[in-house]
């Protein structure tokens, strides 16, 4: 018997983590996830977009228009820096963060700091925003790799039953 085709690269597995975490997400307009890898292709750490750990989600507001009061923006944890924080003081240097968004310019400090060299994202669909901007120049300037996914197949399915 032959080995199975059609299984998945490695760098879909790992973006297919970093997706089924942003399934966490109780953010009702965007779900992210992450999910950081060392060289030895062994996940230290996974995150979401969410709220801080003992800020409810009933508590705060997931509001994105200014104009009605307060907003998500000043709350949130992004999924990378979530996923730093989760890996709880591993030693992330030289691994690899999977992400479906482009990091923001604070992520980006945070994946720099941490010391992680290569981001392989999905989307990077807030490209020109000041931000998305910033985080480019900074990543590029400390040398971290940026790679966007170009998956072989348009979705992986899964399943609770046999």
């Amino acid at each position: 018997m032959d080995k199975r085709e059609g299984y998945i690269s490695w760098d879909e597995y790992f973006m297919g983590v970093a997706l089924l975490a942003a399934q966490r997400s109780k953010d009702p307009s965007t779900q992210v996830g992450a999910c950081i890898v060392d060289k030895d292709k062994r996940i230290i750490s996974t995150g979401y977009n969410g709220f801080p750990h003992g800020c409810s989600d009933d508590d705060f507001p997931w509001n994105r228009d200014e104009a009605k009061g307060e907003t998500k923006y000043q709350f949130v944890v992004h999924a990378e820096l979530n996923a730093i924080l989760n890996a709880g003081g591993k030693n992330l240097f030289g691994s690899t963060v999977y992400v479906a968004l482009f990091p923001c310019n604070e992520c980006a400090k945070a994946i720099i700091q941490s010391g992680i060299k290569e981001v392989i994202y999905l989307s990077d669909k807030y490209h020109d925003t000041p931000s998305t901007i910033a985080s480019r120049r900074m990543l590029d300037a400390a040398g971290v790799k940026l790679t966007q996914l170009k998956p072989t197949k348009a979705q992986i399915v899964l399943g609770f039953s046999e």
